[in-house]
């Protein structure tokens, strides 16, 4: 467990709080509100403690507290007072300190705890929707800076995705309420970013369609039995890291050849590598989506 993250560089708490340094060091030498140790030369380090402390100081300070008044609260105090704040509130923010809490301390009690809270009072598409996408969108920054590493986003991750899977494995259990379309969910080869996919697949099974779930890394050459499908096929697929951004509109066009010409189907790609592709550029039946959220619309 040496990835274990115990320590912290201010920026990495600007980072995680969203709080700017500058003024995390005013708040730390007019209110004493964060004791870090320092370096040969003078180079702060932050506890695990003090990165908590400071996520319960956020809290209260964008719910109106004045950073006096939370300065004047003993440690207890001021967790009594966020915790106060969250029973009266599912704030997304705090959702999103708590998962990053769970993530930094390998904590699936927690995960699990503030899990459930959310879900006696919303559906499983809302806490998706709502709250772990804005977090997992925060994860991504955070990963860009350095201030979490593989083993944290791994952690996290399979935590959300098991929450996916456990609703889906709800709704497969009823029989389709929509005939005279499959959805055919897939990753392109050495693609194997896949919680987008499987929630996906999760609310087109609660839009009453039936699904085929293929799952990562999967060849073109194997989608082509479903040429012969009498029904009409929505393949669906994220190009989160391949194919390479260069070989996209390749891709696409091998695709439109060897399965969309073939049946009556299209293809809906969403993901970071389609970014620079036009309208222009796109060819018959093939739907690119910016975001889990437009696809929704139109189920």
């Amino acid at each position: 467990m040496n990835n274990i993250k115990t320590t912290f560089s201010i920026k990495d708490l600007e980072n995680l709080s969203g709080i700017k340094a500058h003024t995390i060091r005013i708040w730390e030498k007019r209110y004493n509100l964060l004791k870090p140790d320092r370096s040969d030369t003078n180079i702060r380090n932050y506890s695990l403690d003090s990165f908590k402390k400071l996520l319960n100081v956020t809290y209260l300070y964008n719910n109106g507290f004045k950073i006096s008044k939370i300065a004047s609260l003993d440690p207890h105090e001021i967790i009594e007072e966020a915790s106060k704040l969250v029973s009266e509130k599912a704030s997304k923010n705090q959702f999103i300190n708590e998962m990053k809490l769970a993530m930094l301390n390998f904590d699936q009690f927690l995960f699990e705890e503030r899990y459930q809270k959310m879900k006696r009072v919303l559906p499983f598409s809302e806490i998706f929707t709502h709250y772990f996408i804005p977090f997992l969108q925060e994860l991504g920054l955070l990963w860009q800076t350095g201030s979490i590493n593989p083993a944290h986003e791994h952690f996290i991750t399979n935590l959300i995705k098991q929450k996916v899977l456990v609703n889906t494995e709800v709704l497969m259990a009823q029989p389709p309420q929509k005939s005279g379309t499959i959805f055919v969910l897939f990753l392109p080869e050495n693609e194997i970013h896949d919680l987008g996919l499987a929630f996906l697949n999760y609310e087109i099974l609660n839009s009453g369609y039936r699904t085929v779930y293929l799952g990562e890394s999967v060849p073109l050459d194997s989608l082509e039995p479903f040429s012969s499908n009498t029904e009409k096929v929505i393949f669906v697929s994220y190009f989160t890291v391949a194919p390479a951004i260069e070989n996209v509109q390749a891709y696409l066009q091998d695709f439109k050849e060897k399965i969309l010409d073939t049946c009556n189907s299209e293809l809906w790609v969403l993901g970071y590598m389609t970014k620079n592709l036009g309208q222009k550029e796109l060819l018959e039946n093939v739907r690119i989506f910016t975001d889990i959220e437009e696809v929704l619309k139109i189920l």
